[in-house]
């Protein structure tokens, strides 16, 4: 088993940070990642990079030859993370880009300081970067996000909801999130699913949102890889 850790962000990021997290990664382990609307900065493998929004699972594989790592990151909750970034998010979605290329200057620096810090305070100094931007979350985009994640929600009632159309709904999603609403209540969906405690699969799929069990399992391969039962066997719900 790897070590995977959630901590609480400092109060002051709370507002756009969902949690800074660590991952002891032993030789040649196998990491599925699968969407969760966010964007992370992780230190990974030496390196520095924003992980944009995933639109699907993503497989990441460590060297069999090389020692055991610890990754660290900061997840930045949906709809930060353009703020935070000062670039639309859906210029990084489904990427990986080494941070010196979205903070010039400002990444190369923070790079520097995590090669040189101890594996303990590295979550510090990203916390710390994250800080000095003084982003805030888009407010309209953070309850649209809300709303998408309730059972039976439809983007036009959201959009109504909020007092804005579909389509401007869309440009600030897309600009915040990395991409629009319709994939990230897709996302809400797959995570109402693997929150949904144990059930019988026809009553987990109707009450996470979905239509009917197959549509369910339709999505759940669109969006992690694997057959409903295989994923949910040993799905946990991650701070998003």
């Amino acid at each position: 088993m790897t070590a995977y850790r959630e901590l609480a962000p400092p109060t002051g990021l709370l507002p756009v940070v969902a949690c800074l997290w660590e991952h002891d990664v032993p030789p040649g382990h196998e990491q599925r990642v699968i969407p969760d609307g966010c964007v992370d900065l992780v230190r990974l493998d030496g390196e520095l990079v924003v992980v944009g929004a995933d639109t699907g699972p993503v497989v990441v594989a460590a060297a069999a030859d090389r020692a055991a790592s610890r990754t660290s990151g900061i997840r930045l909750r949906p709809g930060a993370a353009g703020a935070v970034l000062g670039i639309p998010a859906s210029e990084v979605h489904d990427q990986r880009v080494p941070l010196a290329q979205v903070w010039p200057g400002a990444g190369a620096a923070l790079a520097e300081a995590l090669d040189a810090a101890d594996p303990g305070g590295r979550l510090d100094l990203l916390a710390r970067a994250v800080l000095r931007r003084k982003a805030e979350r888009d407010g309209l985009v953070a309850a649209a996000a809300r709303r998408l994640g309730l059972p039976g929600a439809r983007i036009s009632g959201v959009a109504a909801d909020l007092g804005v159309s579909e389509r401007h709904l869309h440009r600030r999603t897309v600009d915040a999130v990395g991409y629009g609403p319709k994939t990230l209540g897709r996302v809400a969906r797959l995570r109402r699913l693997i929150g949904g405690g144990p059930a019988p699969l026809a009553e987990r799929a109707l009450a996470a949102g979905y239509a009917s069990q197959a549509h369910m399992s339709d999505e759940v391969r669109r969006l992690t890889g694997f057959t409903a039962v295989r994923f949910l066997e040993d799905a946990v719900l991650t701070a998003a």
